[in-house]
């Protein structure tokens, strides 16, 4: 068997032990019907905000974009088919708080700037982070934390991550054009000003070969969004978390939905996701999937986001 081939498959059947692994399923419900998703009740000062101000792409639905990329935040369920995760849950919340039907398409993450801006969909939920670039394009309602986490395989000696003379010298994992790829390029050039030895980065397509890279020793740290992390280290073992960085660094900036700017859809959008964490059914969503950590206190139409570097 070649070299090439032997990596493809140890790192699919990673993929597949982390998804399905015993502990991950008896933590969270991975069913296409969802028996247990958190409803809400239609919100009249949504409504209100809502009325004449936008047209659905399909009359009567809600249609947001996911991408089934990892659990908890969106993955497929056990029939392959249907989206299901945290990102859902909350789409589920906002179509129910606007009196409408959920539909979902699943994306291709790099895709959704095009997609939106194209008209294929009134939303995308997926993990997007709030920045100034993409403010300029698109309107912003922030749902979540933006935390991206430090992780390493479970015996490195790395116990903590979290400056930047605390990467020096590593060979660390990130994506490519992404908010934290961002930061630990800044980080990096602050530490290669003081005299200290660069990162050297990884960028890999999938990430089962990223993870096997990182249990196989070949890199040191992973720097990622962390709720898919933590649902990793949680079902494996395999990896643990050492630090974690809010995508806003040095400031703050969190994940939102992301429409059409200027749209009508923001703030009809933020006053639902307020009222769902008044009433405490956001916090519920949340602690179905194990990322309550991650809630925010009071959402924000279009706030202050990652600046441009």
């Amino acid at each position: 068997m070649t070299d090439r081939r032997q990596f493809i498959l140890t790192s699919l059947a990673l993929a597949l032990s982390s998804l399905y692994h015993p502990a991950a399923q008896a933590a969270v419900d991975l069913s296409p019907q969802q028996p247990g998703r958190i409803r809400a009740q239609k919100d009249a000062g949504a409504l209100s905000a809502l009325a004449g101000r936008y047209r659905f792409v399909n009359e009567g639905r809600f249609t947001v974009a996911i991408s089934p990329h990892l659990p908890p935040t969106a993955t497929y369920a056990t029939d392959a088919r249907t989206v299901v995760g945290s990102d859902a849950d909350y789409a589920q919340l906002i179509a129910d708080s606007f009196g409408l039907e959920l539909d979902i398409v699943p994306i291709v993450w790099a895709d959704w700037p095009l997609g939106l801006t194209s008209g294929k969909y009134d939303a995308v939920i997926s993990n997007v982070g709030v920045t100034e670039q993409r403010k300029e394009k698109f309107d912003f309602t922030t749902y979540r934390q933006g935390l991206h986490g430090f992780y390493v395989r479970t015996k490195s000696p790395i116990t903590k991550i979290a400056e930047p003379k605390d990467v020096a010298g590593l060979k660390l994992i990130t994506s490519s054009g992404t908010i934290q790829e961002k930061i630990i390029l800044e980080w990096d050039r602050q530490n290669v000003s003081k005299g200290l030895k660069p990162i050297e980065l990884q960028y890999f397509d999938d990430d089962a070969a990223s993870r096997v890279a990182l249990l196989s020793g070949r890199a040191d740290a992973i720097l990622n969004p962390n709720a898919p992390l933590a649902y990793d280290a949680a079902a494996t073992g395999a990896i643990r978390r050492v630090g974690t960085v809010n995508a806003g660094w040095p400031a703050r900036a969190d994940v939102a939905i992301a429409s059409r700017k200027g749209s009508g859809l923001v703030d009809a959008r933020t006053v639902a996701t307020n009222s769902l964490i008044a009433d405490g059914s956001y916090a519920r969503s949340l602690a179905r999937w194990g990322i309550q950590e991650e809630a925010v206190t009071r959402s924000e139409s279009n706030p202050p986001g990652l600046p441009k570097f």
